[in-house]
């Protein structure tokens, strides 16, 4: 796979440095824009404190105390010399941090703490300058109470620490753990911490302040983090309705729906209707250019936009063919593709990276959206799935999205949930299997690893 690289040994790598109260959205910031930068070919991964104190046995959920001095919650550190643990533990995991820069070639590393005291932020200041790495710190703070006790019970029900509490009593220890940190929390100061490169995000308000930004990927993690909108949304995802394009097994082109697929768009209304409730009025459906996604969108009497990003990868000279037909005709083409579907690029055409590339304005619209249907194609929303679901780039290509089906995405901080409703509508199958050119897939590719998987939570 190929990744964004350092140019050269003396350019800085960066360390985003997450900064704030628990339950203030820092885990899905953190997650989100890992995927991100990782969906752009950036190398980029999540670090935390707490995974290196259970990895050392100094994670018990009922035993709490605050360490003034290193400015975290010690959770259960066994040592009567708490401060010297704490130490211990942040070498480590920066030591890990370190070693993945240097072995892996990482880009981007994310720290998802707290890092609440001054202290405690220059610790990582002094390890970054030591290891030419660029700290950018990212403080996400809420006063909005709604916002704030919804992200607890997240907390309560699906953190590591709280999930196996009954609900009651995670949510209580939550609250109690944010008590605790905000008699000692040190918000990042534009006059105390001016030499800084920092950004504080009020996500209630969407309010957000900058300072001393200065390089192209600082730039491109604010951005993304600008656009961000870190409460409970939902996103639907359809293909367009069975094509005659579909039933001839051709790629590509600009055909009508089938019988098929007109009757998918004519039911398609009420499938979005069960799935979305009272949020169906309020919901905008952008589709692609092409006759066949405006053809499925045309019983829905929602808000539409069209964008010319959604249309389908440009298979070049091979517009218009068969599998069958591109493997007797470019038999090395064919094989090339296979083996690398992400990277490979149809002649006079586009590869699925090409494809991500002109998505990522639609991605960032749909991180400021919420309520929105996209009516498409294939290979497009591959790519939109597989930036949701942190699916690796080549994995992408093999994703199953059946025909005449409606996939509901809900964002969340520790894992994606996914809901499917298939409109019991016939349909040919599209999925080419790797290998052959054979068009068609059994039942139980939905439950293989990256298929679309119904009614899968976190």
């Amino acid at each position: 796979m190929a990744f964004y690289k350092i140019s050269n040994p003396t350019d800085h790598r960066i360390c985003v440095v997450m900064v704030g109260l628990p339950a203030r959205g820092k885990t899905f910031i953190s997650q989100k824009l890992v995927g991100y930068l990782s969906w752009l070919s950036i190398k980029a991964k999540c670090f935390t404190f707490a995974d290196f104190r259970r990895k050392c046995g100094h994670l018990s959920p009922h035993a709490l105390e605050f360490n003034k001095n290193t400015g975290v919650i010690n959770e259960g550190v066994e040592s009567n010399d708490e401060d010297e643990d704490e130490e211990v533990i942040e070498e480590q995991a920066l030591e890990q941090i370190r070693k993945w820069f240097q072995s892996e070639n990482g880009v981007i590393a994310v720290l998802d703490d707290t890092n609440i005291t001054s202290n405690r932020r220059r610790s990582i200041i002094e390890f970054c300058q030591k290891n030419n790495i660029q700290p950018i710190f990212v403080e996400s703070w809420s006063e909005d109470e709604d916002f704030v006790q919804c992200n607890v019970k997240d907390m309560g029900r699906k953190s590591i620490e709280y999930k196996h509490m009954d609900p009651l009593e995670a949510k209580q220890k939550v609250m109690e753990n944010i008590n605790k940190f905000k008699k000692n929390y040190e918000p990042l100061d534009f006059e105390k911490d001016s030499d800084l490169t920092f950004v504080k995000l009020n996500s209630g308000s969407k309010e957000i302040l900058i300072n001393k930004i200065q390089t192209y990927l600082q730039s491109k993690i604010v951005f993304y983090i600008l656009n961000l909108d870190l409460k409970p949304r939902c996103i639907w995802l359809s293909r367009h309705g069975e094509s005659l394009y579909n039933l001839e097994q051709k790629i590509g082109g600009d055909s009508l729906l089938s019988k098929r697929g007109e009757k998918y768009s004519s039911k398609l209304p009420a499938i979005v209707k069960e799935s979305a409730g009272l949020k169906e009025k309020d919901i905008v459906v952008w589709t692609s250019t092409l006759k066949r996604t405006q053809q499925t969108a045309q019983y829905l009497t929602n808000k539409k936009l069209q964008w010319r990003a959604l249309d389908e990868l440009d298979a070049g000279i091979c517009d218009g063919m068969t599998y069958e037909e591109i493997e007797e005709k470019y038999p090395d083409d064919f094989q090339a593709r296979d083996e690398n579907k992400y990277e490979f690029r149809y002649r006079g055409g586009e590869s699925y990276r090409d494809v991500a590339l002109r998505l990522e304005p639609v991605i960032m619209e749909l991180e400021r959206q919420e309520n929105i249907l996209i009516i498409t194609h294939q290979a497009v929303l591959r790519c939109i799935y597989a930036y949701y679901m942190n699916i690796p780039q080549e994995q992408s290509p093999w994703v199953s999205i059946p025909l005449h089906t409606l996939i509901k995405i809900e964002p969340r901080a520790y894992k994606t949930k996914v809901t499917t409703i298939k409109a019991n509508i016939p349909a040919v199958s599209t999925y080419k299997v790797k290998g052959t050119s054979h068009v068609g897939e059994a039942e139980d590719v939905y439950t293989k690893p990256y298929g679309i998987i119904k009614d899968t939570s976190s």
